[in-house]
């Protein structure tokens, strides 16, 4: 009785203390351990860990076992020694906050963390939409896309480099996650990422533009030893004939 009173107490008071709050991302299905860093529980009366403000997941007082919530039974695990507590097999229903209060002389939260619950990223494609070729230049747009977005992008290539029209282009798509298609060294990547998973595809920009293969981001290193090359082999000839 007493046990369920102290809770609807702490329930009920806005307890002060650390107000920084932690952003933790957990991928779908896999577990999260939140610690609490703080003096404030070297003495205390009573503690608690709960989420949202009024949904209490385990309760805890010195001496005593700790109680965990019909609702969590099972996938909460709560350490007396530093008063963590470990939530397992996340879901999108557990995204929110998670406050960790004492109360004694004096009710505070000494932790606090916003969790967000995130499924892994669907797969990307990229597919050329035009290439255009001349002897002088190259002009190849695609497009990077997933299930619910997409993004395009033009390159254009002459005799020497390769370049992005706009540079990098990215967007938010309609899930949350982070859309990108960027050139480096000559291949196009497309790539697809939240904060708990990621994907990508590549393309060889020569593969389009094969009369300009390996001259993307400057002068390729095939171009550079062909150069020397000749350079090398002219002196040494004007060398011979002039012995």
């Amino acid at each position: 009785m007493s046990l369920s009173v102290i809770l609807g107490l702490m329930l009920c008071i806005e307890a002060p203390g650390s107000s920084a709050v932690t952003d933790v991302f957990v991928k779908r299905g896999e577990d999260v351990l939140l610690e609490v860093m703080d003096d404030a529980t070297k003495k205390f009366d009573f503690f608690i860990w709960k989420f949202n403000i009024i949904n209490v997941l385990v309760g805890y007082s010195p001496g005593r076992k700790p109680t965990v919530s019909k609702g969590y039974t099972g996938r909460v695990e709560f350490s007396v020694e530093n008063y963590s507590v470990k939530l397992k097999y996340l879901q999108d229903d557990d995204s929110g906050v998670y406050e960790a209060q004492v109360t004694g002389d004096k009710e505070q939260t000494i932790a606090k963390y916003m969790v967000t619950v995130q499924g892994p990223v669907s797969p990307v494609d990229l597919n050329p939409d035009s290439v255009s070729n001349s002897s002088d230049s190259c002009n190849l747009t695609v497009t990077c896309s997933t299930e619910d977005s997409h993004i395009s992008s033009t390159f254009t290539c002459d005799t020497k480099t390769c370049s992005q029209e706009g540079g990098d282009q990215s967007k938010v798509t309609n899930s949350g996650a982070s859309l990108r298609v960027h050139l480096l060294n000559g291949t196009i990547i497309c790539n697809h990422s939240n904060q708990v998973s990621w994907t990508q595809k590549k393309t060889q920009i020569q593969d389009f533009c094969p009369l300009h293969a390996g001259l993307s981001d400057g002068v390729s290193i095939c171009l550079v030893k062909t150069v020397v090359f000749s350079v090398g082999l002219v002196i040494m000839v004007s060398v011979v004939i002039s012995v």
